[in-house]
């Protein structure tokens, strides 16, 4: 049970994430381990039956239920998943009428928007119910002014070698971490998983794009004096043939003075897209250095690598070390081990 399970006044949640659980379902695993909902079920209906801890062990014992139907009484229900595209997948349909009828609010981070379906939007209406879309961008957002190097905060990045390597996570974690020894550290949510946890940000990957770097930039102007160190959270990667224009977007509009370079253990191309090989990792620290130095120099300062498929704790560290070899930098497992190695690498750029 999460800790907001045991405050009466958490809003009671109900997530999606159909035939991807766990796995391919990173906006659920991010709000089961990060949120602060009280989560009363997932609905998956290949896993149904199970609870969440027995496909993660660093989440809660959440009960994995077939459909709607089989939840527990919630204020909302949350989709969970984000099919390349972005795409509603119409099998979700049921559960999302159910919820609806139920009177539940429905929050979703897709590119299709649940208030522009005619269904839901009079469905919501007659039950009284809000559909909240997070990818949704503001009607105010603009160019970048290369401002956000002005700010008191150090502004650390996650980026990645690919996407879904855990640049959220990793952000997320050095946030905890850095707080643990009194650091007054932010986190700058930039996707759809990210804000639904934090409560705010900028959808960056649906912002138009010459107004991307800018939306970043609004966000670290409107809390950048609040905190010691910024924890920006990263989008895709530079090398990613579909994704690459949201990552540099973010590194200019962040123009960050730290960088942690985000990996998946035993991944050697791009996921979806295997025709393309991902660099040498001594190439991808070049990349994001050399093109964040026009606008703004940042350090690659150290290695995060995601050792979730590797059963064995030694042999996870072993990769670990690897990764730290190739990077030429301290790397560690936020997850698996800690975020010390990493943490003092920052700290010590600053």
């Amino acid at each position: 049970m999460t800790e907001a399970a045991a405050d009466s006044d958490a809003e009671r949640v109900v997530v999606l994430a159909h035939e991807k659980f766990p796995e391919r379902a990173k906006t659920a695993t991010g709000v089961l381990k990060y949120a602060d909902y009280d989560v009363v079920a997932v609905l998956d209906r290949d896993q149904a039956g199970t609870v969440a801890s027995d496909h993660r062990r660093d989440l809660p014992d959440v009960p994995i239920v077939e459909s709607m139907t089989d939840a527990p009484d919630a204020d909302t229900l949350l989709i969970g998943i984000s099919p390349i595209g972005g795409e509603f997948d119409d099998s979700w349909r049921p559960d999302v009428r159910t919820a609806i009828e139920r009177g539940c609010d429905v929050v979703a981070g897709l590119h299709y928007f649940l208030s522009g379906d005619e269904e839901f939007a009079a469905l919501a209406e007659q039950h009284g119910v809000a559909l909240r879309d997070v990818r949704k961008p503001k009607d105010d957002l603009t160019v970048a002014g290369g401002r956000s190097a002005d700010i008191d905060a150090d502004v650390v990045l996650t980026v990645g070698t690919d996407c879904s390597v855990g640049k959220m996570t990793v952000s997320l974690e050095l946030v905890e971490a850095a707080r643990e020894r009194g650091i007054d550290a932010g986190f700058v949510p930039t996707g759809q998983t990210g804000i639904m946890i934090a409560g705010w940000g900028n959808p960056i990957d649906r912002v138009v794009s010459d107004f991307t770097a800018g939306a970043v930039e609004e966000m670290l102007l409107e809390i950048g004096d609040d905190y010691d160190v910024l924890f920006v959270e990263g989008q895709g990667s530079i090398v990613h043939p579909a994704y690459s224009a949201v990552t540099c977007g973010i590194l200019h509009g962040a123009m960050p003075d730290s960088m942690v370079l985000c990996h998946t253990a035993g991944r050697e191309a791009i996921h979806g897209y295997e025709s393309f090989p991902i660099p040498e990792i001594e190439a991808c620290v070049d990349l994001y250095e050399d093109l964040a130095a026009p606008v703004h120099e940042g350090s690659v300062v150290a290695g995060a690598l995601n050792t979730a498929g590797i059963e064995d704790d030694d042999a996870a560290r072993e990769a670990v070390d690897a990764y730290a070899d190739d990077l030429g930098r301290p790397a560690t497992d936020v997850v698996r081990f800690d975020a010390d190695e990493i943490l003092d690498s920052i700290l010590g750029s600053e």
